[in-house]
């Protein structure tokens, strides 16, 4: 499930040049899909347009997928031109709800700290390989799009809007790309293995998003 951020009114971050995040991380997962199909993955998107589906319907959209992550996409205001960052909600400090019981919506994320900072690591390691200057590990931040996610989840940041021209950030894009399908195939290949010994955790299920019905 990738997530383009923002979308509609809410255009992201600006760069001076009038660039716009939001057109930029759709751009984005359109690579990231193409390069995640090739492996023969389905890949799902929170939007396909210039839409803002709310941080609710995006997270109701992928937890109702099974054995799924979700990937939320970004372009920073801040950070060194040409570098990638990936980021896990930190970890939570409560022990997580026992197997078969509900979450709570707002921490349903808790309960996938561990796969979702495998999965951001190894996307990360990608991203330092790519892209000098980018940190070899990932950074935890409180990303409130993946709060309410029940799923390996991560958001990756590209820095950043305040170039002039876009173009040095489209540049980016077939290596964040690659990266990400490369950090994906061998997150699966070890859940496929943890699963194979019986290793693999099952975490408790999401509640409906509120004012919903299910």
């Amino acid at each position: 499930m990738l997530d383009p951020a923002h979308g509609g009114t809410d255009t992201g971050a600006r760069g001076a040049g009038g660039i716009r995040e939001s057109d930029l991380v759709l751009a984005l997962a359109g690579q990231i899909r193409a390069a995640l199909e090739k492996q023969g993955l389905t890949v799902l998107q929170t939007r396909r347009g210039d839409d803002g589906p709310s941080l609710d319907d995006r997270a109701s959209l992928a937890n109702a997928q099974r054995n799924a992550i979700f990937i939320s996409l970004h372009v920073g205001s801040t950070g060194l031109p040409g570098t990638v960052r990936v980021y896990t909600l930190p970890a939570p400090a409560a022990v997580p709800p026992a197997a078969g019981a509900l979450l709570p919506w707002g921490r349903a994320q808790n309960a996938f700290a561990g796969m979702s900072r495998k999965l951001a690591d190894l996307a990360q390691v990608q991203m330092s390989l790519r892209f000098k200057g980018s940190p070899q590990n990932a950074s935890e931040a409180a990303v409130r799009q993946l709060n309410s996610v029940a799923l390996p989840a991560m958001a990756v940041e590209l820095a950043n809007v305040s170039v002039q021209d876009p173009a040095l950030v489209e540049r980016m894009m077939p290596g964040v790309a690659d990266g990400i399908a490369e950090a994906v195939r061998s997150f699966k290949q070890a859940y496929d293995a943890e699963l194979a010994h019986g290793a693999a955790a099952v975490p408790p299920a999401a509640p409906p998003a509120p004012g919903s019905v299910r």
